[in-house]
């Protein structure tokens, strides 16, 4: 059974920092394309970052430059460095994996950017 289980949210001032860890068990994820995703109170769920298998990134506009993703396909996990955060990065943050037949999620981590 595919399982995928995020850390590393939490309470941080704006300008400040975080490192987002996803841990993948159950399957092999070292060639599979995997992301970040966050859904703010009252929004919809929106794409972070994704990267492939052969660690090819794609960002969303409003993180570009702040945000990196990355991966160890050693240990089945990818990461989301978040610097130079802003309160409007206040959300859920959502990991994802997909394979050819189906999508994986994560349960989320709370994100709150405030002073």
């Amino acid at each position: 059974q595919v399982q995928l289980v995020e850390s590393g949210g939490g309470l941080v001032q704006p300008g400040g920092s975080l490192r987002l860890s996803c841990a993948a068990s159950g399957s092999i994820f070292s060639f599979r394309p995997m992301g970040w995703y966050r859904q703010a109170p009252g929004k919809q769920r929106e794409l972070v970052a994704t990267i492939t298998g052969g660690s090819s990134t794609n960002y969303a506009d409003s993180v570009k430059g702040r945000f990196t993703i990355s991966r160890d396909n050693a240990k089945n996990a990818v990461y989301l460095q978040m610097n130079s955060l802003k309160p409007e990065d206040t959300a859920v943050y959502y990991c994802k994996v997909n394979f050819p037949w189906a999508e994986y999620w994560g349960q989320g981590t709370q994100v709150t950017v405030s002073s």
